[in-house]
């Protein structure tokens, strides 16, 4: 995963490049709120200034050229649910939804993280993207092979086909969990012992997220997988952490789309390789 120095800065897997995917996760830099939500936040729901959440947005579809009706987003609610979304579904909200999945040119799919795992995903062969936001009961319920499971079932890819990348969330090394997230843990993960470290004697232990959702992906047969290694409550200056900001924050946004083909000949054009 590499950093994109511009103005909001980015970062973006380097597996994923293609011509035809537009992917960035965005950081809580360059945007226009304010006091605990400064200053990229795409949160409606957390108690900032309406206006200033409406101009990070524009902000967002300025940095990816977009408009704001080719972004489809989601209701999330630390569920499983996937929606499959097409054009038709522009600047909509996906109600009660954590995983949106499109083979449409022309449609970007954002979801908002403060700790949780973006999980992006591609299918460069099948022009398909898909996004999830995989807290840590998504994670249990396999929120990231579902979504990898309904882009194979939609667009006839296989995992193998799928390039996925993890994105910034709480670490191991500060996500501690009690007994009963432990425990459901273990329940749903055959290798569980492999997730979790730093235990204590009351039942306490911090789970490794990034790895879950990477060991449910190989075990469906994905094999390209970038993990950003990043923990979001580390790089509070970087990121929006629910936890490091004691619930009290923001949310940044992760992004993955298809272009279509006339915004492909614009940036072909800038690159110098247009006809």
């Amino acid at each position: 995963m590499y950093r994109h120095e511009g103005d909001p800065p980015t970062y973006a897997f380097e597996s994923m490049q293609s011509p035809r995917v537009a992917q960035a996760v965005f950081t809580r830099l360059g945007g226009a709120s304010r006091g605990a939500f400064a200053s990229l936040n795409v949160g409606h729901t957390v108690g900032d200034d309406p206006t200033d959440v409406e101009a990070n947005h524009e902000t967002i579809c300025r940095i990816l050229g977009i408009s704001a009706d080719e972004i489809v987003t989601a209701h999330q609610v630390h569920g499983h649910r996937v929606a499959r979304v097409s054009r038709d579904d522009g600047g909509t909200v996906v109600p009660e939804t954590d995983a949106l999945i499109t083979n449409d040119p022309g449609v970007v799919l954002l979801l908002r993280f403060a700790d949780c795992t973006p999980v992006l995903i591609s299918a460069p062969s099948y022009g398909a993207v898909g996004i999830a936001h995989a807290g840590w009961r998504g994670t249990v319920q396999r929120i990231a092979a579902l979504t990898v499971r309904a882009m194979c079932e939609a667009f006839g890819c296989r995992p193998s086909d799928c390039f996925v990348g993890i994105g910034p969330a709480i670490g191991a090394c500060c996500y501690q969990v009690g007994p009963e997230v432990v425990a459901d843990v273990h329940s749903r993960f055959s290798g569980a012992d492999l997730l979790f470290s730093h235990r204590t004697p009351d039942g306490r232990a911090h789970l490794d997220m990034a790895l879950a959702n990477e060991m449910q992906l190989r075990e469906i047969g994905v094999t390209h997988i970038e993990a950003s290694g990043l923990c979001t409550r580390c790089h509070r200056d970087e990121f929006f952490s629910y936890r490091g900001d004691h619930g009290h924050t923001g949310r940044f946004a992760a992004c993955i789309g298809l272009r279509s083909a006339a915004t492909q000949r614009d940036l072909s054009a800038k690159s110098g390789n247009g006809d």
